[in-house]
């Protein structure tokens, strides 16, 4: 597909509470080539996760537009895959069964969604727990399930809502290499929130970061670190000095 996979203009987010209007957002435009790896960090409580939701159809927006390849964007659809912190997955279903399940509902045949699953079974290492239930995995693997789930009905764009902010530090370094080895062999469009900013700089190809309330963009930068990202970057003089020029301009929006 040619030109951005994910526009942005003039989107505006506000909420009312107890008569008090609330300004959340006020983003004039933001642009995700294909196959880019964005990663959007800011303050606490920027408006961050509502930018995700309103790019993934599930919160209306006051104004702007949001398109994906030029459709518009109006309600979820499956162009969009959704990754959130909570994993979300069925208790009651198998590791193969929730994997099929976004595919059950768009009616896709059971010879063919079978093979879908086995595929993405396969990419994201989960081949061998196809039949545990949800209980018997870590949070480390039950993310991969949440993972696999959304990959396999192959949308355009994935956006991904601090999806490790749950698991402890050593699960969520082995799931951001997992992640890195999955969009190198998947190619997907990914834009990517988190809080952690060090996450932000040592995934992302580019780092958009939001001014305090309602989000702005404050600055884009670009991250000129090499890949495959190993652990050699991670503990690099350039990583640090990405993170310390990212956390910077966070905490000036935090002390204004």
């Amino acid at each position: 597909m040619t030109g951005p996979a994910l526009e942005v203009a003039g989107l505006r987010k506000t909420y009312t509470r107890d008569r008090r209007t609330l300004a959340v957002l006020d983003l004039e435009r933001l642009s995700v080539a294909d196959g880019e790896f964005m990663t959007i960090v800011g303050p606490s409580g920027c408006g961050k996760s509502t930018l995700l939701h309103i790019l993934g159809g599930f919160v209306g927006a006051d104004a702007g537009t949001i398109r994906v390849h030029g459709r518009d964007v109006v309600a979820p659809g499956p162009d969009r895959g959704m990754v959130f912190q909570e994993f979300a997955l069925f208790p009651w279903r198998t590791v193969a069964g929730n994997v099929g399940w976004g595919l059950e509902v768009q009616g896709v045949p059971a010879a063919e969604r079978a093979a879908i699953v086995d595929r993405h079974l396969e990419l994201t290492g989960l081949v061998e727990f196809r039949n545990h239930l949800p209980g018997e995995l870590s949070g480390g693997m039950k993310q991969r399930v949440a993972l696999a789930r959304v990959l396999a009905f192959d949308p355009e764009v994935l956006l991904m809502d601090e999806p490790f902010g749950a698991l402890d530090a050593q699960t969520r370094e082995a799931m951001q290499e997992e992640l890195l080895r999955l969009w190198e062999r998947t190619g997907k469009t990914i834009v990517f929130v988190t809080h952690d900013i060090e996450e932000a700089v040592y995934l992302g190809a580019r780092v958009v970061v939001l001014t305090a309330r309602p989000a702005r963009i404050r600055e884009e930068i670009a991250v000129d670190l090499p890949r495959p990202r190993d652990l050699g970057v991670r503990k690099s003089i350039a990583l640090l000095d990405y993170r310390n020029r990212v956390g910077d301009l966070i905490r000036s929006e935090v002390m204004t």
